[in-house]
């Protein structure tokens, strides 16, 4: 099979953990441990978020006081991308003896006009006290928004269009070399190559890359059993099944699980028998068996209900 596994960000911080490099690279490795039982006879690629630590090099980088400005957010993708990258490789060939690994620097292409360069709703960084956050607002000319009781960093999010090492990326992975990429939604750049002072969503970009490869899964790895029904209750439960338009319509929080079904829904009606399945990384190996997760697949006129798609 052809592999797309997208991991959360939780599998290399926690909400709450300090973003120490030991504590990151402890959930690296326990990430590659999970990646290593799916990968034998499998062609896998691997995506991974970045949200925490582009946040902390954003305010590590507007508060240098050597810089005339701060980085922009391109470049710090991009610093991500080799330090998760190069942290997950180092893991992984570890768990994997023998196997050829590689993280490759990826850009995205976005659109820049898409309409989301004039609606910021993506939060980067730390909080800050209204006062800080005018300040903030004033001195870099950020857009600030209310995160619950304080206020944040907000940056547009536009959508993926292309991915511009794809063709090395199925190149690689066809000669069965395990490919670490697109981290973090790729770094965005307009179709000139050229930075754009945004970030992209990482799991639509891994959708776009499942899509584009024509991958046979494409493996959402979070840190929930699945995509719960009756989420807070005390009934709540994973859902094992469901086809794209049943999952659309369920409340499903923006922040978290939204994008991931979103994700899910684009690559499973991609074409006949793409699976996606969203469900826990310490369970990826029964995630492709249908033993755990929920399982994304658009019903065919030869499946219908057969394929026990609700």
């Amino acid at each position: 099979m052809r592999i797309v596994a997208a991991l959360g960000g939780n599998a290399l911080l926690r909400r709450g953990e300090p973003p120490d490099a030991a504590v990151q690279v402890a959930h690296v490795r326990e990430a590659a441990a999970g990646l290593a039982a799916i990968a034998d006879g499998n062609e896998l690629v691997v995506t991974h978020g970045n949200g925490p630590q582009v946040g902390l090099l954003a305010v590590e980088s507007a508060a240098d006081p050597a810089l005339s400005a701060p980085y922009p957010l391109d470049v710090l993708g991009a610093e991500t991308q080799g330090m998760i990258g190069y942290w997950l490789a180092r893991e992984l060939r570890r768990a994997l003896p023998g196997r050829e690994i590689v993280a490759l620097l990826t850009e995205t292409v976005v659109d820049p006009g898409d309409p989301a360069f004039g609606a910021p709703t993506k939060f980067v960084g730390r909080t800050y006290s209204a006062p800080e956050a005018d300040r903030m607002g004033a001195e870099h000319g950020w857009t600030m928004r209310r995160d619950g009781d304080a206020w944040r960093r907000v940056v547009p999010s536009p959508e993926p269009r292309d991915i511009v090492e794809l063709p090395a990326i199925a190149r690689l992975a066809g000669e069965g070399c395990l490919v670490i990429a697109v981290g973090g939604g790729g770094v965005p750049t307009g179709g000139d190559h050229r930075g754009v002072e945004a970030v992209v969503d990482k799991d639509l970009a891994a959708a776009l890359l499942a899509t584009r490869l024509e991958a046979d899964a494409l493996l959402l790895l979070t840190d929930v059993p699945g995509v719960m029904r009756d989420l807070g209750t005390a009934h709540a439960r994973p859902i094992p099944a469901i086809a794209p338009g049943r999952l659309r319509r369920l409340p499903l929080p923006a922040g978290s699980m939204g994008p991931k079904a979103e994700a899910a829904c684009r690559f499973a009606e991609q074409r006949d028998g793409a699976v996606a399945v969203i469900g826990a990384l310490a369970d990826a190996p029964a995630l492709l068996s249908g033993a755990a997760g929920t399982r994304i697949e658009a019903p065919s006129p030869a499946r219908g209900r057969a394929a026990g798609v609700p």
